[in-house]
């Protein structure tokens, strides 16, 4: 093996080195996002459990507990009746994932829902 060949297998190797640190990163930022994402979905399926749950006559603890369930750990939901109107709001504080992107800030989730108050049968 020539001189040429040994010293570009090293500098494959140390790029190899220098780049992957870069991609677990890189991939765990996006397993962040994805985790965002999904709790994002959880929160806006909890508003709305709470407020058709509450428009169909179920008690309001009741509703909002079972809301509970669905939404994300630490996720608050308040519930507020305008006349005929339910609304629920809902937000949770998302922390960044452990260890590398734990210097992330904390990102703020809301998803609210209304829903109209059913007739009694």
């Amino acid at each position: 093996m020539t001189d040429s060949l040994r010293r570009q297998r090293g500098a494959v190797t140390a790029e190899l080195a220098m780049a992957l640190p870069l991609l677990l990163v890189i991939t765990l930022g996006l397993v962040w996002l994805l985790s965002l994402g999904a709790a994002q979905v959880r929160m806006v399926d909890a508003t709305r459990e709470v407020a058709r749950a509450v428009a169909r006559g179920d008690d309001a603890a009741a509703a909002t507990a079972r809301g509970q369930q669905i939404a994300p750990h630490g996720a608050e939901l308040e519930l507020t009746t305008e006349g005929r109107h339910i609304t629920v709001v809902g937000t949770v504080e998302v922390d960044g994932v452990g260890g590398v992107l734990e210097v992330l800030p904390s990102v703020r989730l809301t998803a609210s829902a209304v829903a109209a108050q059913e007739d009694p049968p």
